[in-house]
């Protein structure tokens, strides 16, 4: 018997890949590609990676976990499907804001100035 492939059976991901694909925007539909594979294939980037790529005030999106490793040092935006509680207390110690994929696109429904760390 072979399965099916029926992408995330979690209802709040697939309705946040409908509603970014719906946008017709080019950086919300890349996001929305990129939550529609595996759950596997999710990036999972730590906070060493995330400070290493990013400047400060940039807003980027994760489209996929935050991992705690490493150190914030300057302050982001920071909108992501999943964290980790230590990723999560550095984040806020840093002073920089942790929101959902929603929010993001509701404060900036154009996607400009939005970095997509892969």
């Amino acid at each position: 018997m072979s399965h099916k492939i029926t992408g995330p059976s979690n209802y709040y991901v697939r309705k946040l890949i409908r509603d970014l694909w719906k946008t017709q925007i080019k950086i919300w539909k890349t996001v929305s590609k990129s939550l529609s594979g595996p759950r596997r294939n999710r990036v999972k980037a730590n906070l060493y990676h995330i400070n290493k790529n990013t400047k400060k005030s940039d807003k980027i999106v994760v489209p996929g976990k935050i991992l705690g490793m490493g150190e914030l040092d300057h302050t982001l935006t920071i909108a992501c499907l999943e964290y980790s509680k230590t990723a999560k207390k550095k984040i806020e110690s840093s002073g920089s804001k942790l929101i959902s994929i929603e929010e993001l696109v509701e404060q900036n429904p154009k996607g400009s100035g939005v970095k997509i760390l892969h």
